[in-house]
């Protein structure tokens, strides 16, 4: 390392509680001596495995485990405003002591408003780029942000100055020549860094792409033409916080003379901190209230609403099926999904878009015209170029599953003559230890994602989600014992079943039921009838799968009569 030399005693770990073979949860900490310093808090998504959950949030067992052991959490920077990035902050910081929270001016906004839909405050600092910060009263750590091109406003990759080396934090980024804000990525300010940084950080998820990603200007004006096209309402969802995409449809519709509504917490939300930021600008009384939709003709009006992965619930869904109380589509409007499928939603972002087909309503995609939407995530080439401008010691692959990373080792780091030894492809939980220009590992950590469901975080575990997929699977099965005066009636035993078969027409198989229920009562008359009906609930469930392969949940409830 670069400034080892000057320190023998000092080192620095490094702990990825996220965002390594996972897209999400994206969260890293950075220790030196007693201080850490850490960088995102970001939430995940949940699986087809994981029916009813919400999201997850980060495993912070091991930050506790430290803080326990005397460490002190000195700083946060936030290197963007999107979801797997700020998203657990309203979670996770109610168990963390207080600490000052860093980032761009649009990052705050939309991380104090998170922490506002949990009734909670912090002390956040606005940051700008270009200006160094010290973090913390050893101020082990000074920081410097650098501005980078993403698919929403005030992205930073941030360098990190330490007494151990030198870390260069690589967030989503994207090499946009033509940003809608006019400002590019700062890759002169970068530049400068080059050949002194001992370890950089460094988004990957697009590594599969060999072509530049196009520019998102490019999508403004092929919704403007579709906007022209429409005889009725012009309906876009897309994902809230894309306000530069929102811009581009906002002088779309002042230009065609168009009304603008916006429909969904999240945009209404969105948008509103971005106007008081000047990062979104709103011609005078071109917005309207939702609540006077009808005082306007469709062919006067353009929609941004939420729901662009086709969310249960969501605004949009509410009005692909007709149950929204302020938004109805009819044959006239166009429909534009403004946003790629995110892996795993492909079931509700098809089952929207199917649904507006059967009914007629035009829709449009990104499958259907790639100019709908631009990934904010640089291709390989664009690593690469990045990678080259920076020519760090190490790179460290960020911000992608598993092929995405080891990809990058591949097509991006081997091809600028970078070995298997310089890329770093730890697992999330793997603590790096950085000392005496020397990398090892110092610890191997166990991360269990949190479950976040409704208002509960943390209660619902494997068993729950083993219920939930057997309940959606096959069903349940209540067997009901009736008990009177301590004695099990056989002769009154009873099946009530959802999900599993239709009761009318499955006569054999309730009478089966009930047979190898009064079958396991007799054979057990001296057990306690909580024994027995633990015994029903594990011996019937094993007939019922050699005979007709299904797994029904199965329940039995005794009843005192």
């Amino acid at each position: 390392m670069n400034q080892l030399a000057k320190t023998e005693k000092l080192a620095l770990k490094l702990l990825p509680l996220g965002g390594m073979g996972k897209v999400t949860q994206n969260m890293f900490l950075y220790e030196i001596g007693n201080e850490i310093l850490i960088i995102d808090m970001g939430i995940g998504f949940p699986d087809s495995y994981m029916p009813g959950v919400d999201v997850l949030i980060p495993d912070i067992k091991p930050l506790l485990d430290k803080l326990k052991a005397g460490k002190k959490i000195v700083a946060m920077i936030l290197t963007h405003g999107h979801d797997d990035h700020i998203g657990a902050l309203g979670y996770i910081l109610p168990h963390l002591p207080s600490f000052p929270i860093y980032g761009s001016p649009l990052t705050i906004g939309f991380a104090a408003e998170k922490l506002r839909e949990f009734k909670l405050k912090a002390d956040f600092k606005v940051i700008h780029e270009r200006e160094p910060f010290s973090l913390g009263q050893s101020h082990y750590f000074k920081a410097e942000a650098f501005r980078v091109t993403h698919s929403i406003p005030d992205t930073m990759h941030y360098l990190l100055t330490t007494p151990v080396g030198t870390f260069y934090h690589g967030t989503d980024f994207k090499l946009d020549p033509t940003p809608i804000d006019a400002k590019p990525t700062d890759l002169k300010g970068i530049s400068q860094l080059e050949g002194k940084i001992d370890l950089m950080l460094m988004d990957c998820l697009r590594v599969e792409k060999a072509e530049p990603v196009p520019s998102e200007s490019t999508v403004g004006p092929e919704i403007a033409r579709i906007m022209s096209q429409t005889k009725g309402k012009l309906v876009v969802t897309l994902m809230s916080s894309h306000i530069h995409r929102i811009q581009q449809i906002v002088d779309a519709a002042e230009r065609q003379r168009r009304k603008l509504v916006f429909i969904g917490r999240s945009v209404e939300k969105n948008v509103r901190v971005a106007q008081e930021l000047g990062e979104l600008i709103l011609p005078k009384g071109i917005a309207v209230s939702k609540k006077k939709i009808d005082q306007y003709p469709d062919k006067q009006l353009v929609v941004i609403i939420a729901g662009s992965q086709g969310q249960e619930g969501s605004s949009l869904v509410r009005a692909v099926f007709g149950e929204h109380n302020v938004v109805r589509l009819n044959r006239e409007d166009t429909v534009v999904f403004s946003a790629d499928v995110i892996p795993g939603n492909e079931y509700t972002y098809y089952g929207a878009i199917d649904e507006l087909a059967r009914n007629k309503v035009y829709v449009l995609y990104p499958a259907i015209d790639a100019k709908l939407h631009r990934s904010g995530h640089a291709s390989r080439v664009e690593q690469q170029q990045l990678l080259e401008l920076v020519k760090p010691k190490y790179v460290m692959p960020i911000g992608g599953a598993d092929r995405h990373r080891e990809k990058f080792l591949e097509l991006v780091a081997q091809p600028l003559g970078y070995s298997d030894k310089q890329v770093l492809l730890p697992a999330a939980g793997t603590e790096l230890n950085f000392f005496a220009q020397k990398i090892s590992v110092s610890a191997e950590h166990t991360l269990k994602p949190q479950i976040v469901d409704g208002l509960g975080v943390g209660d619902v575990g494997p068993a729950v989600l083993s219920d939930r997929r057997s309940l959606s699977q096959a069903g349940i099965v209540v067997v009901v014992l009736p008990r009177k005066n301590g004695q099990i009636l056989r002769d009154k035993i009873e099946v009530i079943s959802r999900g599993f078969v239709f009761m009318k027409e499955a006569g054999e198989v309730v009478d089966f039921i009930i047979q190898e229920a009064v079958k396991i009562v007799n054979e057990n008359e001296t057990k306690k009838h909580n024994e027995i009906r633990h015994l029903i609930e594990k011996k019937l469930a094993r007939k019922l799968y050699r005979i007709i392969k299904r797994e029904p949940m199965i329940l039995v409830s005794l009843i005192d009569v």
